[in-house]
């Protein structure tokens, strides 16, 4: 696996540290009612990664479950002392692939959504950038990341499928 870059990040209190390697699969900024519940915000930017890209430095996480959009086990890491989401895993990819919350990143900028979602759910004032996509619920990632990102996606979900995760 070739590493372009180590992006790092933690929590509020300074308990957790992590890093990630190289670049994401995918970034998305979701809109939906979930994710507006579960960060108390309007929306929330996550950063796919492969599970292996991330190394937990320094802290402890706890994991909390809720239901995912198509009910099944959305898995939180959260800081064990302040209690900030570090990092999901979604039913999807399971244990083997990782949306980090970009807010936790020393540079969150650094990351740019692909794709804006499930602006169904938008609040009605929210406002989004005309180059970035946007869809009203979920897109076809293959018809709109690079062939090499669609690849590491693909290489998640057969691993999944296999039974891994």
């Amino acid at each position: 696996m070739a590493v372009d870059r180590i992006h790092e990040g933690g929590c509020a209190c300074g308990a957790v540290r992590y890093q990630v390697e190289g670049e994401p699969i995918f970034v998305n900024n979701c809109h939906c009612r979930l994710c507006q519940r579960q960060t108390g915000s309007t929306s929330v930017v996550n950063a796919f990664y492969e599970t292996e890209r991330l190394t937990l430095i320094e802290g402890e996480l706890s994991d909390h479950t809720v239901p995912a959009g198509s009910g099944g086990p959305h898995v939180i890491r959260r800081c064990k002392s302040c209690g900030v989401a570090v990092w999901s895993h979604y039913p999807r990819l399971g244990l083997l692939g990782a949306g980090l919350r970009v807010g936790t990143l020393d540079q969150p900028g650094a990351f740019r959504p692909d794709a804006i979602i499930f602006t169904e759910s938008a609040m009605p004032w929210a406002v989004f950038p005309d180059d970035i996509p946007v869809f009203e619920t979920v897109y076809d990632q293959t018809q709109l990341l690079p062939f090499e990102r669609v690849q590491r996606l693909m290489a998640l979900v057969e691993r999944r499928k296999a039974g891994e995760g």
